[in-house]
């Protein structure tokens, strides 16, 4: 995320999601009066998608991006009011099929309500996702310290308590998330585009999954749902005519799946992945993120991160490859 994008601000994330939610505020909502109350009892219930995470990770951006998608937008929606908001979808004879609903820590007093209201749509059977932002501390104090706006949360205190005091308030609902998004190295356009590959499709397919290659020396992705090693096969970066190169090279991929244990690990962790996927598709998780990890995240991570995509994309699981690290070198 840029700094400029990520602005944690109230006013900023209330004018993010556009023009067309100007009416019906309570308590700081912009709910829009576009929905026309009228349908029958065969109505559709919406799509519902509810977007939250740390104040300054790219709440605003995500909206936005969904709002660019044709999604029906509601920024700061008190949680008690979502059900109520599905319920005005369903009775807009079709015009209103896919609501996204950001929910944060502006919206204090009402946040505990969020997990009854949660239950209250899985009992009338509404199909809802949560995408979670997530940011390091490091990021979220530079992107506050550079509009030089308090944390929502800091009171009295440091930015870095306001963090803190966010993050636990938001640790439940984090585990709960069905994509979590770690934007603490990724600009406004970055983000965008990890959204366009979630959500701008017109199917939606039973799973979807991230395979990131990454580099220990640069740290874990927090967004990892698996992690891989690649440590345990010969660098690549100790010869000299591969060192250059990373592992889309085919040269550096057919020295790293000529080495002892590599092929085996492939199959063997594809197959271990097919009965992760299928346990993923019956508890209702669409998102997987994979993270296969090298020292630098310039060789053996890529090669294998290619190989095991295309493995998971014949097998009809729709997958992004990301390479996080490749080119820091």
């Amino acid at each position: 995320m840029t700094e400029h994008d990520a602005q944690p601000t109230a006013d900023r994330e209330q004018t993010a999601v556009g023009e067309p939610q100007q009416a019906a505020q309570e308590n700081g909502a912009q709910v829009s009066t576009d929905v026309t109350p009228a349908g029958g009892p065969e109505a559709a219930i919406p799509e519902l998608v509810i977007i939250s995470g740390m104040s300054g990770a790219g709440r605003s951006t995500a909206a936005k991006c969904l709002e660019d998608l044709g999604w029906f937008v509601v920024d700061n929606l008190p949680p008690a009011l979502i059900p109520t908001m599905v319920e005005l979808g369903a009775r807009s004879q079709g015009n209103v099929a896919r609501i996204a609903v950001v929910v944060d820590v502006r919206g204090r007093r009402f946040f505990d309500n969020l997990r009854e209201s949660l239950a209250d749509l899985d009992t009338r059977g509404v199909t809802r996702r949560i995408v979670f932002l997530e940011s390091s501390d490091e990021a979220l104090v530079r992107r506050f310290e550079s509009v030089r706006r308090p944390h929502p949360l800091q009171g009295d205190g440091r930015i870095v308590d306001g963090i803190a005091a966010e993050r636990e308030l938001l640790r439940e609902l984090r585990g709960d998330a069905d994509l979590v998004i770690d934007t603490s190295s990724l600009n406004v356009h970055e983000l965008r585009a990890k959204m366009d590959a979630q959500f701008a499709g017109e199917e939606e397919p039973e799973l979807r999954a991230t395979v990131m290659s990454f580099g220990f020396k640069y740290g874990l992705p927090v967004d990892a749902d698996l992690v891989a090693d690649m440590r345990f096969l010969p660098n690549p970066h100790w010869v000299p005519e591969l060192r250059p190169f990373t592992g889309l090279n085919e040269e550096v991929s057919a020295y790293v799946f000529n080495q002892p244990g590599a092929k085996e690990f492939l199959d063997r962790y594809a197959e271990l992945l097919r009965l992760v996927a299928a346990g993923y598709r019956r508890e209702g998780k669409r998102y997987v993120t994979i993270a296969i990890g090298c020292t630098g995240g310039k060789h053996r991570s890529v090669a294998v991160s290619e190989k095991l995509a295309a493995r998971l994309a014949a097998e009809g699981v729709e997958t992004v490859v990301v390479h996080r690290d490749m080119g820091r070198e």
